[in-house]
């Protein structure tokens, strides 16, 4: 797999009728190694070992729904009192963040209601917070480490 821009991190593979897969600390299973999966694994062990935040406090590729629609979250960081700190929208490295990225994690966001929105394809992060009074969201140059 490609090397992303992340720190070094150590990942539990295994190999099974030829397909690679990866292990995932969060849902405590091992998952096919797909190149947005890669991302989203290097992600969920930033927020865990360089960001400080809990593993009960992450959750990972839940559905919800939007507008009678079924969709998919990323990765959820939660507050201590179960309201959504962080939404992050992992693709892979051969999608572009653009503005489409963005208007549809805004779209999760309309329903999560998170503070922070994060969207990464492993080789380039941005990271928002949300300004709820204005409606805006303004960018920063990290996420702030679990208190």
């Amino acid at each position: 797999m490609q090397a992303l821009n992340f720190p070094k991190f150590s990942f539990r593979f295994k190999n099974s009728e030829n397909k690679v897969s990866i292990f995932d600390p969060i849902r405590k299973k091992f998952v096919i190694l797909q190149p947005e999966e890669w991302v989203r694994q290097h992600c969920v062990l930033y927020l865990i070992k360089e960001k400080g935040y809990p593993k009960s406090l992450i959750n990972v590729e839940k559905e919800l729904t939007i507008n009678a629609l079924k969709k998919r979250y990323d990765i959820v960081v939660f507050n201590t009192d179960g309201s959504i700190h962080i939404i992050v929208e992992c693709k892979s490295t051969k999608i572009s963040v653009d503005q489409t990225t963005f208007d549809q994690i805004a779209q999760y966001n309309l329903t999560l209601n998170a503070s922070y929105l994060m969207v990464t394809n492993g080789l380039n992060h941005y990271y928002c917070q949300m300004d709820f009074e204005n409606e805006r969201y303004q960018f920063l140059k990290d996420i702030p480490d679990y208190k």
